[in-house]
């Protein structure tokens, strides 16, 4: 597996992620970066789109889903309820605790709702993409329609219950983490 990170442009500047397999199979995750950036990628590395996966669908994690979609016919993954919440077509739904093989790579998606009502992360190997559930040092935010501090403090309980290991956090804004830093030191984590 190749890992890629990619940052969209101002002013969210999005964590975006490209991850080709074993077989040149690629995963975008959260695309908001340029189009152009992820096709310069996928040439270097002779990978093809295949797979778009969303942690939730806020416009700053979805704004090259289309032109991927279209220029790739690549599927899109995403929860139900932020399909309905953001009035989106995917063409796959995750479930909770599911899995998704592409190529050598394994996919976990595990449902934290709180920043909106179908947000996940997405674990694969030593990596975990956490959209705006979970930041370095802190959390998404709850006060958006569709949030909520009370899921959001059982999303966060829930990781801590499933998550194994020290996987590095991946998170849709600002700096990388780890998950043993994060229990450590985020005081919502200990909520």
């Amino acid at each position: 597996m190749q890992a890629f990170h990619l940052l969209a442009p101002p002013p969210y500047f999005t964590n975006c992620f490209l991850l080709i397999g074993s077989e040149g199979h690629a995963v975008a995750i959260d695309p908001a970066a340029d189009v152009a950036r992820f096709e310069e990628l996928l040439n270097e590395n002779k990978g093809t789109l295949t797979h778009i996966f969303l942690t939730h669908g806020h416009m700053d994690h979805v704004s090259s889903v289309e032109p991927l979609r279209e220029k790739y016919g690549a599927k899109l993954y995403m929860s139900e309820a932020d399909a309905k919440h953001f009035s989106m077509q995917p063409d796959e739904l995750f479930t909770d605790f599911g899995t998704v093989a592409v190529d050598d790579m394994t996919f976990t998606t595990i449902f934290t709702p709180g920043h909106t009502p179908g947000s996940l992360v997405i674990q694969c190997d030593g990596l975990l993409f956490t959209g705006d559930t979970l930041f370095a040092g802190d959390i998404g935010r709850t006060d958006f329609p569709g949030g909520s501090m009370e899921e959001m403090k059982q999303s966060l309980k829930k990781l801590r219950e499933n998550i194994e290991g020290d996987p590095q956090v991946l998170p849709g804004h600002e700096e990388f983490s780890t998950f043993d830093r994060e229990k450590k030191y985020n005081p919502y984590m200990k909520l």
